[in-house]
Order: structure tokens, then sequence, then C-alpha cells
């Protein structure tokens, strides 16, 4: 799927957030490898650490329809810059597709594409759960 279209289902996912609290809207796309899209938006909660992200999200909303392996995910805030997945949103991608591309979008058009490794370098998996030499 065209990175741009991506990223139009992830303004479009935008609107439906729930931001009383921030007034920041954020949406996501998820692009799975099956060729499926999953949209999400930022949903906050009164005590904060309820809140969940855009990201997270789609991701569970995949999971939760049987999908697990991901291509691209897109991320759109109402910045005029770029809006990046927070560490715990990088964190939980990470545990489904280590190697997804990360495609943001600004306020003028712009697009920038990164990969996960290049936001989260040393993320933690499941092997590390077993990893008893260390570091």
């Amino acid at each position: 799927m065209d990175e741009r279209k991506l990223l139009q289902l992830a303004s479009d996912a935008r609107n439906n957030s729930y931001s009383p609290y921030s007034k920041f809207r954020v949406g996501a796309a998820l692009l799975t490898k099956s060729g499926k899209v999953f949209t999400g938006c930022n949903v906050e909660n009164a005590t904060y650490g309820a809140t969940c992200c855009a990201e997270r999200t789609a991701v569970y909303k995949a999971v939760s329809e049987g999908e697990k392996e991901f291509e691209a995910i897109a991320v759109r805030g109402d910045n005029d810059g770029f809006t990046f997945p927070c560490g715990i949103c990088r964190q939980v991608i990470a545990e489904f597709s280590p190697s997804i591309k990360v495609i943001l979008g600004d306020g003028n058009g712009n697009i920038k594409i990164c990969s996960l490794d290049d936001l989260l370098p040393h993320a933690f998996y499941k092997e590390d759960l077993y990893n008893k030499g260390g570091s």
C-alpha cells in the first residue's frame, strides 16, 4: 500500500480520538503482511495511566483479529511536526514486527520513514527473558 494512503487512513482515524485531557489527537494505520489495515486512535482516561495510544490501539485490534505480522505503521498527530510513537508503543510493536516500517506525516504533507530499529535500537524480546548471561 502507498505510504500516503496509509497516512491518510491514520489521519482519518485521528478524528475518532478521545482526548479531552491532552487535546492532542493521534491516529495510526497498521498494514499487516496479509494486506489488511487496522486503524487506531488515542483513547484517554482521567487516570492517565489507563490511556491507550493510537499505535497500541491499532496493534491490539489487529492481534484480536488474528493478525500478528505487520509491514508498516503510519502515525499522524495534531501538530505541524512529526509525531513519533512513544516508548511503550515502540516496545509493543517490536513484540510482533521488529523490522516494521514506521511512516510519519507532518502538517505540511511531508513524510518521514524510519525503521523500528532506528527508533528502538535495543528492544526487549522474549529471548531476553531466558538470557541468563546478562547484558
